[in-house]
């Protein structure tokens, strides 16, 4: 699973932690389905951890369908709500559903998460609180999850989900992006 996770300002009326936003697998098949995650006020890996349990949970609700866009809101008191939508594959027609998750299943699948890769949804967090970010950019980090065998998206024992890309460069990867990178022998 590709996520993007963004971070923006809480809405002063609103105590949403968190806005999950899936893009489905392109017909043609060059990336594999996209979450995008934006993450209000502050970043931690445990608002991260809720947020991706309510994408898994929702994708473990539903019946495998290609296609699919998820709208999820998640919220510290009520849980995950929102809906998914996809075309049908015999008539083509808009198929949507209500999603309604409760607070305690994410807070159990968000344990499960931040067991299996904890070190990665931190590190992620602690990226997008990093005060040096260059002014006026938006602060938004991707990385990538793979799920062996759906063991936590279709409730398997035995293999888990697990960080595919080494997260351990990005930092670097950013640095140099930006220009921050200098050399160390003539400086």
């Amino acid at each position: 699973m590709d996520v993007l996770v963004r971070i923006e300002a809480r809405p002063g009326d609103s105590p949403v932690l968190a806005h999950v936003n899936s893009i489905p697998v392109l017909p043609f098949g060059t990336r594999s389905r996209r979450e995008v995650v934006t993450l209000y006020g502050e970043a931690d890996a445990q608002s991260l951890a809720l947020a991706l349990a309510a994408t898994v949970e929702s994708e473990r609700m539903e019946a495998q369908q290609s296609g699919v866009v998820r709208h999820l809101g998640v919220w510290p008191d009520r849980g995950a709500v929102g809906d998914s939508a996809w075309r049908d594959a015999t008539t083509g027609r808009l198929v949507t559903r209500d999603l309604d998750i409760p607070l305690l299943i994410l807070e159990a699948r968000a344990s499960e998460l931040l067991g299996e890769c904890g070190a990665t949804l931190r590190r992620v967090a602690a990226g997008l609180a990093m005060p040096d970010w260059p002014e006026g950019t938006e602060r938004a980090l991707s990385f990538t999850l793979s799920a062996n065998h759906t063991a936590l998206i279709g409730g398997g024992a035995g293999d888990t989900l697990r960080d595919e890309v080494g997260v351990e460069n990005w930092l670097d990867s950013l640095r140099q992006a930006d220009g921050f990178t200098f050399e160390i022998e003539g400086d």
